[in-house]
């Protein structure tokens, strides 16, 4: 544990900055996380950074929080404690979080009794370099002991002293953990932490450590949990969900040495099997995944989500370059013509999936016949949509290192000229679906003009948004019917127009059918998990028996 004087904290102009700390810290606290009650009722705020998963482990920190007699701060509102949930991915993830922190250091030299905690990836990487950039911080937690932030901000508080606690290995699984969810109708699943993958640019495998699988009937009681709150849609999360099997361990083994995880036998048909057993959930309307890598996407896959009914049809496959060149500096084990045959596989089994990718631009040596060959396989694949990236340069990635750093205006030019391919892509791909029936999940928070339009917003089956408005002006029975409608209520519509981004559905509705979904979401009930799920169980996992599914 690394302890600094308050006073560092208060006057850090005064005070030398202390030396770096180079040990390994492992948490002994997470157990007594539930128990460590503040005297008072203070207010929390999480603010989240990055990707899916981060916005998960948020939903476990506020459940940790509640469960330690925290309570949320209003909208709006200065809360007491500030807890920011980090990404390491990109550099402007850095430069975000240490710009954001010190426009909370005047607040704090005001109130010091307010506290600052800074965890997830980039906590996990910079250690207690966060507090020689920002002495104002108390708390510092990493990917693996998440669990300990309520005793951890107790301890910070009570000894006057920043607090910095960096755990090497998972000791639990974070699905152990109370979580207070966002959403009323959607729900995120994790059924594995980690990565064994080797990517020349990323820096996640260092942080989150090796692949850890969650035992398939721990996934499913979680499932099974939601559902029974209201959840009509759950989306499994991974940081490669197509390798999942390759560990079930047991939880005496992984106290006893982490590394026997490594030891444990791979179902190499886990994944197949896993999205069936989800469609066999009563209640469960919606399962999605992310991300797949397309290495290790197989047959059984592709089969099951045809199969099944409640698995959506989207996909997202990570492309990152089209150029073969490229994938191999990058360590990705395949290539563009692997990536196309899996994308015609998808189709051919699910014609109407919309599938999406992730796109680098600039990586380190890429030519320009390096990058037509991505804009060629961008164009044969006809994603409905994709998260395009400028290379950024991570330090501990062995791609940071390497020759050729390509000319930043070079990597905008070729940026926009694959924004300007994949916008007409995704409006070819959009104008498609005029005059086509949808079947809507209604969504808060995903149309930011839909106060200005009247409208209301939802996502089809295959991902795509849509923003759905009352029908004409003298239609007074739509009217009335659109005033009834609840996010968390499933609607169905027809689509009128399109934009690269999202389709527009203006006529009167088709269909409305009101959920419990709807009804928690309008009294504001958010669904809990946590305690009791996600524990490894001893030894060998229960089968999943396979079915053939149900046809669509």
């Amino acid at each position: 544990m690394l302890t600094l004087p308050r006073e560092r904290l208060m006057c850090p102009e005064l005070i030398n900055p202390a030396p770096p700390y180079h040990g390994a810290v492992t948490s002994t606290v997470t157990q007594q996380a539930a128990s460590a009650q503040p005297p008072v009722a203070r207010t929390y705020q999480v603010r989240t950074y990055g990707c899916q998963m981060n916005v998960h482990d948020s939903e476990r920190l506020s459940g940790l929080l509640e469960a330690a007699g925290y309570r949320r701060a209003a909208e709006g509102a200065d809360a007491d404690v500030v807890v920011f949930n980090t990404c390491a991915v990109r550099e402007n993830a850095d430069n975000k979080l240490y710009g954001n922190l010190s426009h909370l250091a005047p607040r704090k030299q005001s109130d010091p009794q307010m506290q600052i905690a800074v965890g997830g990836c980039l906590a996990q990487k910079d250690r207690d370099a966060v507090l020689r950039r920002a002495p104002w911080v108390d708390v510092v937690f990493g990917t693996h002991n998440i669990g300990a932030l309520p005793t951890l901000l107790e301890r910070a508080r009570h000894n006057r002293s920043a607090q910095v606690e960096i755990a090497e290995a998972l000791q639990e699984f974070p699905s152990t953990l109370p979580a207070a969810r966002e959403s009323a109708y959607a729900g995120w699943v994790s059924i594995s932490v980690g990565c064994n993958n080797t990517c020349t640019f990323c820096i996640v495998p260092a942080l989150r450590g090796k692949e850890v699988d969650r035992r398939p009937g721990d996934i499913l009681g979680e499932i099974q949990t939601l559902v029974d709150q209201g959840v009509l849609e759950v989306t499994l999360l991974g940081q490669n969900v197509n390798a999942y099997g390759v560990s079930f361990a047991a939880d005496e083994r992984l106290r006893e040495d982490p590394a026997m995880w490594s030891e444990m036998p791979r179902d190499r048909g886990a994944f197949a099997k896993l999205l069936r057993a989800c469609g066999r959930i009563d209640g469960l309307e919606r399962v999605r995944f992310t991300s797949p890598h397309p290495a290790e996407f197989t047959d059984d896959v592709i089969e099951a989500m045809a199969d099944t009914p409640n698995v959506c049809p989207a996909l997202h496959m990570p492309l990152q370059s089209g150029s073969d060149r490229i994938l191999r500096a990058m360590r990705r084990s395949y290539r563009a013509e692997k990536y196309l045959a899996i994308i015609d596989r998808v189709r051919a089994a699910i014609p109407d999936a919309a599938i999406t990718t992730d796109l680098i631009v600039g990586f380190p040596g890429e030519t320009e016949e390096d990058f037509q060959a991505t804009l060629d396989v961008v164009a044969a694949s006809r994603f409905s949509s994709a998260f395009t990236f400028q290379y950024s340069k991570r330090p501990g990635t062995p791609a940071a290192e390497m020759p050729g750093q390509v000319p930043k205006a070079v990597v905008s030019e070729r940026y926009q000229r694959l924004i300007e391919l994949q916008e007409k892509i995704s409006l070819d791909e959009n104008l498609a679906q005029v005059g086509r029936t949808v079947e809507l999940l209604v969504a808060t928070g995903e149309g930011r003009k839909d106060a200005a339009t009247a409208r209301m917003s939802g996502r089809a089956r295959d991902g795509r948004l849509v923003h759905f408005g009352p029908g004409a002006a003298d239609e007074p029975l739509a009217r009335r019917a659109f005033d009834h409608v609840r996010p968390g209520d499933i609607v169905t519509a027809t689509v009128t127009g399109a934009a690269p981004h999202h389709l527009i559905a203006d006529g009167a509705l088709l269909g409305h059918r009101r959920t419990r979904a709807g009804d928690a979401h309008a009294e504001g009930r958010r669904p809990r998990t946590g305690v009791g799920l996600g524990i490894p169980g001893i030894g060998a996992p229960d089968p999943v028996p396979a079915t053939s599914g149900c046809a669509r």
